[in-house]
Parts: C-alpha cells; sequence; structure tokens
C-alpha cells in the first residue's frame, strides 16, 4: 500500500490525536456515564475476544458507530446470520448508546465495544477475529482497522454509505481516510450523489442500492404489532404519537394538549431523555389526566388522555397505533429521529425546521406526506387541520406509505452481491 510523502505525514499526526483522544477520554470518563461506559467497555474487548473465540473459529465481522447504523444494517444481517448458521459473528459498536441496549443482540455471538483505532489494537484484532467477511453501515471509518483489513486482504464490504462534498474524504487532508475506503471491494451508497462523489477520487466498485433502513422498517409490519395496554388507552379515539420527543417539541405538545384538550383525543409522548426529573416535569406540565408507562398497571387507562411512555424499545409497535405521528429533533438542533418508522404504517408526521441532512425527510415533504414546522402557530394549524380533515390526513398517510414501498430492494441487492 503506496503512501505519499505528504499522506504519511497526515498519517502520523492522525496517529498522535487518537492516542490524544484515548487519553482524554479516559481522564473525562469518571465525569460523564456514557463516556465512563465507552471506555470500560474498551477495555474489555481483548478480553471477551481472547475468551469467546477460538482459532478455527469461522467469522463474521459487522461494525456499527451506534444504534441506528445497527438498525440500518440488521435486515443484512438477519440474512447472513440465517446463511451462516455455523459462523461466529462479531458486533462491535463505539457508541455505548449502541452497545448498551444492543449488548444481547441475537444476531451476533459476540458484542463488543471497537478498541481506539490504533495500529496496534488492528492488528491485534484481526488476528484473533480475521473475518471472511466484514460488514461496515453508513459510516464511522476507522483507518488503521480497515487499512490493516485491506493489508491482509480479507473482504469487507461497506453498505448505505451517505457522503457529502464537504466531508474529509474529498479534501486535499483526507488522504488518510481516502486509503481506508479502498479497503472496501464494494461500497453500496443511499444515493447518486454519494456514488458520483466517490468516483472523483476514483472509487469505482460502488453500486447505489439505496437505504437499507426501508427493508428494515418495512419489515416491521410482518411483526406483531400489538399492545394490549395501547389499545385499551387509545379507547378507538384519535391518536397522536409524538415519539422520540426533545424538550423543544414537549413545549409545543403540552401548549396544544392544555390548549386544545378533546375527549375524541389521545396522546402519546415517548420522550427521548426518559431521567426521572424530566419525565417528572413533563407530567406536571400537562393539566390534562396523564399516565406514566411505569404506572399503567395501577392507572384508569381509558379515562387518561396522555401516556408518557418512560421506557424504550416499544415506541415502533406504538406507532401501529397512531393516527399522527411528531418526531422529535429537529425542532431544536439534536438531530431529526427516524421518521420511517411511522411513516411505514401509513400515517402523516410533523417534524422541526432542522432536517437539512435527512434527506428522507425532504423527499417525504415532497410527497406532501410529512410537514416541517417552526412556531407554534403553524404546530397548531397543521395538526388541526390533520385532526379535522380524515381525507387530508388519509391521503398524507398513504403518500408515506407509498414512498416507503418505492425505496424498498437494497437488502436484495446486497445479497445478491455476496451471492446470498
Amino acid at each position: 500500500m503506496y503512501f505519499s510523502s505528504k499522506e504519511k505525514k497526515l498519517h502520523f499526526i492522525y496517529n498522535i490525536l487518537i492516542h490524544l483522544a484515548d487519553i482524554v477520554l479516559k481522564a473525562i470518563a469518571p465525569f460523564n456515564s456514557k463516556i465512563k461506559s465507552g471506555v470500560i467497555g474498551r477495555k474489555n474487548t481483548f478480553k471477551i475476544l481472547n475468551t469467546e473465540l477460538r482459532k478455527n473459529d469461522k467469522t463474521l465481522w459487522f461494525h456499527c458507530a451506534s444504534l441506528g447504523e445497527y438498525e440500518q444494517g440488521l435486515p443484512v444481517f438477519k440474512k447472513l446470520r440465517a446463511h451462516y448458521p455455523k459462523h461466529k459473528i462479531v458486533l462491535s459498536f463505539f457508541s455505548p448508546s449502541g452497545y448498551d441496549i444492543r449488548k444481547n443482540s441475537p444476531i451476533a455471538d459476540l458484542v463488543i465495544y471497537l478498541p481506539m483505532d490504533t495500529n496496534k489494537h488492528a492488528k491485534a484484532f484481526l488476528d484473533i477475529v480475521n473475518p471472511e467477511l466484514t460488514i461496515f453501515v453508513k459510516y464511522d471509518i476507522w483507518p488503521n482497522f480497515l487499512n490493516e483489513v485491506r493489508r491482509r486482504k480479507l473482504r469487507a464490504i461497506l453498505i448505505s454509505a451517505a457522503f457529502r462534498k464537504n466531508q474529509s474524504y474529498f479534501k486535499y487532508y483526507g488522504g488518510n481516510l481516502r486509503s481506508a475506503l479502498f479497503a472496501f471491494e464494494h461500497i453500496f451508497t443511499q444515493n447518486e450523489s454519494s456514488k458520483t462523489l466517490l468516483e472523483s477520487i476514483n472509487y469505482h466498485t460502488v453500486s447505489v442500492s439505496g437505504d437499507t433502513r426501508f427493508d428494515r422498517v418495512s419489515s416491521q409490519l410482518e411483526l406483531n404489532n400489538t399492545l394490549d395496554f395501547i389499545e385499551i388507552f387509545k379507547d378507538n379515539k384519535l391518536c397522536i404519537v409524538a415519539g422520540s420527543t426533545w424538550p423543544e417539541g414537549e413545549k409545543m405538545l403540552t401548549h396544544y394538549i392544555n390548549s386544545k384538550s378533546s375527549e375524541d383525543l389521545k396522546f402519546i409522548i415517548a420522550p427521548h431523555n426518559i431521567k426521572d426529573g424530566q419525565i417528572k416535569q413533563l407530567k406536571e406540565n400537562l393539566k390534562v389526566d396523564t399516565v406514566l408507562f411505569t404506572e399503567k398497571d395501577e392507572a384508569n387507562l381509558k379515562k387518561a388522555k396522555v401516556f408518557i411512555v418512560n421506557t424504550i424499545g416499544i415506541l415502533t409497535k406504538i406507532y401501529n397505533y397512531a393516527d399522527i405521528a411528531y418526531v422529535g429533533g429537529a425542532m431544536g438542533n439534536t438531530g431529526l429521529h427516524n421518521t420511517l418508522e411511522p411513516a411505514v404504517f401509513g400515517i402523516p408526521i410533523i417534524i422541526g425546521k432542522n432536517h437539512k441532512n435527512f434527506p428522507e425527510a425532504q423527499a417525504m415533504i415532497d410527497v406532501k406526506g410529512l410537514f416541517s414546522v417552526e412556531t407554534q402557530l403553524e404546530f397548531n394549524t397543521i395538526l388541526d387541520k390533520l385532526i379535522e380533515n380524515s381525507a387530508f390526513r388519509k391521503t398524507s398517510g398513504e403518500n408515506n406509505s407509498k414512498y416507503i414501498k418505492k425505496n424498498k430492494g437494497a437488502v436484495i441487492q446486497i445479497l445478491n452481491y455476496l451471492r446470498i
């Protein structure tokens, strides 16, 4: 593998920064629970690998940055799990939010934190794992790991990749990251613009397959989405589900609920942050009968107007009961949460204004299934229209359902390439 003198210099700087980042993370870990989880988890990675893997084990390695990428890759992971039942699957995360929630994932034999991206770690990791196939999802490109994969001529692909012109891969100083991309024998992109960007750096083994998330959310329709307590709460009334909410959106929701409470309306709010203090404040801000998930067994669910989901793992099923959805994250700057999950159930969606880096949101705006708002007035206006105009509500939801169906198929392309 050839590196110019400039690329060697940048690679040297990158390695210094990685070591510094490791030192900084360890120093601040005692003061941040998420960082602490990652530091402790990475410390145990090689112990887990050495304990659970044997020299003759055949393995597959799946890597995801966090929970969102895991969900994105899951349709492909499931197919590979079924096709290679005797292989041991190693699933790695970089973020605690992915690891903590999916550390017991049934598609993997080992779930670990990816060690820091040093040459030493990359060599040690691949000495133990030696995967027959490596799959990275979307991004989280770690040069030392991937360059070592390339040096050993191991098979690797990148799926659901999405690139932007302003990323380091396409800048004069991005040689280290660019070289890592060439570790992948094939890259499957979400869109044509990503393919064009890759071709601009002379990477040509690329296909536009689309986003595997469409296959992922579509598979939800094949599952049992029944939740008895939600059926009791809904009581055949019109139901607005607000998923992954943040304080900015919750403020608008509570204002609307408090001022427009009706016998015929029910609201379900699933906050992103379910810490006791925030849940308590949210409940106190609501002036109508409100029940928490953790109170559901003793509460009169039919009487309640608002149901607050202070738990994780059931939001996708709850969207099945929604007539209208609000998805959080874009009212502030935290990042829009998953709009495809409610869209697959054929319901209209409301979001905030900050959705620039979420092309699926703009696509659903274009097909008139999703509505972006900035002010309380705009929020009230579109929600009123969706509640009062059943034909408009139905058409908007159908537009989202059609959009999901139109964009399925990425998984088939990837599996065909892998000859599965």
